[in-house]
This record gives C-alpha cells, structure tokens and sequence, in this order.
C-alpha cells in the first residue's frame, strides 16, 4: 500500500489501507462460525482483545471511516493504515 501510496501520489491517486477488527456480519453470527469459535477459544479470544468494550463491529463503523477516506475531508490522507478495533493494535 505504501509503495503503491508513493508511485500514484504524483497522480493525485491516494491509497490506504483499512483494517477493522470482526464486524457484526452474517459470516461471524452464524450458528457454524459460533460453534467454531466455542471449540476454539484461543480464536475467539482474539476478536474480543480490545481496550474498548466492544463485542463486534458494526459495519457502519468500517464504511465511515472509508467515506472519510474518500472524502474531501480525507483528500491528503494516503499512505495510511486505518485500524478500526477498538484499540486492540495499541494492546498488542
């Protein structure tokens, strides 16, 4: 992302990156995806891991943050990472 972020910038093409932490989608509510992460704690205990008392995500809060980014608001933010989780890449 940021050699890409480097070689378009000239261009005025931004580029970023988004990494949220497990949002409240179908595929991580399903009964399947529930009983996974039961018989794998060690998992489920990573989308909990954050600072902030959050269960999941919802995906609003990842589709804001990129409408920011591609935003006027956001027109000089490239070469980023944007970590949406509740903190849990400041606790690790």
């Amino acid at each position: 992302m940021r050699s890409y972020a480097n070689i378009l910038a000239p261009h005025s093409i931004r580029v970023n990156s988004v990494h949220p932490s497990g949002v409240k989608t179908a595929m991580l509510t399903a009964a399947s995806m529930t009983a996974f992460l039961e018989a794998n704690p060690q998992i489920a205990a990573g989308f909990a891991a954050t600072p902030m008392p959050i269960d999941l995500l919802d995906s609003r809060d990842v589709s804001n943050a990129v409408l920011y980014l591609v935003s006027d608001e956001g027109r000089y933010v490239t070469g980023t990472t944007l970590p949406i989780d509740g903190g849990r890449t400041n606790k690790n």
